[in-house]
């Protein structure tokens, strides 16, 4: 069974050492709990899976997601697959210890909202423009700045480093700037009309 494995960092055929099947019928709800070893590593890890068609229509159990330890980052579907697509490229990078290449990539997704959001081209002026049309507010203007800030350092040839630690909270300035974005002003405004409704 393929599962990340925290430690390696990459994708393993993991040792099951046990597994049980929830609910134990062929209910469409059904999931699959595993305790797992890493092949390489020995680490252990609890995974989880659920049945899935494959392109012949066959249905088989999906790659195992990690539960524990330390999850993968896990990004809201609402969130356009073209920001979700860089945030990814920026875990990754950060996972192998390229922190310049994890800051652009998470400037790549600000500046992809900016495009879908405001149709601006550069980083700068989406930023202006997506908080002067009140889409974001002036806390998350200022994380988008030191965000675009990190991102140039990253991008531009120059002596300049960008520590992990640096790297890991551009990360999370990203992912906090596209949740706001997508995923709570979806909901907010969700829950808005069903007020409205219920009026």
């Amino acid at each position: 069974m393929l599962i990340e494995c925290n430690h390696c960092e990459a994708k393993v055929d993991a040792k099951i050492l046990a597994q049980r099947e929830f609910p134990s019928t062929d209910d469409y709800d059904q999931q699959k709990y595993l305790f797992m070893e890493c092949p390489s590593c020995h680490s252990i890890m609890l995974g989880w899976s659920e049945p899935q068609p494959d392109e012949d229509g066959r249905w088989d159990w999906s790659q195992a997601e990690r539960l524990y330890p330390e999850p993968p980052t896990f990004l809201d579907f609402c969130i356009p697959e073209m920001v979700r697509h860089s945030l990814y490229e920026a875990k990754k990078c950060l996972g192998v210890g390229a922190y310049s290449a994890a800051a652009v990539m998470c400037g790549r997704a600000i500046e992809a909202i900016c495009l879908l959001k405001v149709k601006t081209k550069t980083l700068a002026e989406g930023l202006r423009k997506l908080k002067d049309e009140n889409i974001i507010d002036e806390r998350l203007f200022e994380w988008g700045e030191a965000l675009r800030k990190e991102r140039n350092l990253g991008a531009h040839a120059s002596e300049t480093t960008i520590s992990k630690a640096d790297a890991i909270d551009v990360f999370d300035f990203a992912k906090a700037f596209c949740d706001y974005i997508y995923v709570l002003t979806e909901k907010y405004e969700e829950y808005l009309i069903r007020k409205k409704g219920s009026v």
